[in-house]
Parts: structure tokens; sequence; C-alpha cells
């Protein structure tokens, strides 16, 4: 009986990891595009994210406005595109992180009091996505797939 338990178990499993990739597929799609709306909204309100930044105690904050905005706007059409996907989440990732302790420092000092204010803050998806895709590729459905498949490698 625990031999067909477990090739009903692995068999499940096999069955489930098909759907990786579209979950990346899915989650790249979204969040890059949301990305790329964040940054380009900065980029095109740099004036109020520069003010907002001297608010926060930013030094140089027009500059680092730019480079919030750039990273987000270029970073998630790059995600989006799952082109150099493990590579261009490690600026997404510092610019979450940088977004959390600046602009929501007070949810990261009480992430184990209040989880629910950590989780809710507005950098935390961005931030599980861009690990996530970091951790596991762009998938099967990516350029990065595309470009290691010509080259002969084997798909993600």
């Amino acid at each position: 009986m625990n031999s067909k338990l477990d090739r009903l178990y692995q068999i499940y499993i096999k069955l489930l990891s098909k759907f990786q990739s579209l979950l990346l597929l899915m989650l790249r799609l979204y969040w890059g595009w949301q990305f790329f709306r964040t940054g380009r909204g900065k980029l095109m309100n740099l004036d109020n994210t520069a003010h907002f930044f001297q608010s926060l105690h930013i030094p140089l904050p027009k500059l680092n406005a730019i480079m919030a905005g750039s990273t987000e706007c270029f970073g998630g059409l790059l995600l989006l595109l799952g082109l150099g996907s493990r590579i261009v989440t490690v600026p997404l990732i510092i610019t979450m992180i940088v977004a959390y302790l600046t602009a929501d420092l007070d949810k990261v000092k009480h992430i184990y009091e209040n989880p629910d204010a950590f989780v809710t803050a507005d950098p935390f998806l961005f931030l599980l996505v861009s690990v996530i895709v970091l951790i596991f590729g762009p998938g099967a459905f990516s350029v990065d797939a595309i470009i290691k498949w010509v080259r002969g490698g084997k798909s993600q």
C-alpha cells in the first residue's frame, strides 16, 4: 500500500511542477508591470518624488528618486520580459529594502508585534516576487529561457 501512495504522491508532485513556469510567468507579468508603472510614476513626477524622499531624510533626494524610479521602471520591464531576471532582481530587492527602511521603518521595527502591518506595507509583495524570481528563476516562458535554449542549454 505504501508504494501505491508513494507513486500517487510522485505523480501529484510531477503534475504540480508543470505549473511552476506558468506561475512564474504570471508573477513576472503582473509585478513587472507594477514595478514599471511605479518607477515611471516616480520619474514622471520627479520633483514630487524628490520632495517625498527629502521628507524621509534620504540624502541626495533627487538623485535617489532618479535611481529608484529607473531601477523600478527599467527593472520592471526586464522582469516582465524575463530578461536578466536573476540579475535585475538584486537591485529591485535592494530598492524595496530601502523603501521598507525609510518609508515603513516602524513596520520593520515591529515585525514581530504586528506582522500584518509588515506584510501589508507597499514594498512587501514587490520584494516577495523579486526574491521568488531570484531564487527560482524566470521559468520556461521567458527571454532568459529562450536564450538558454538557443545557446544549446536545457530550458528552465
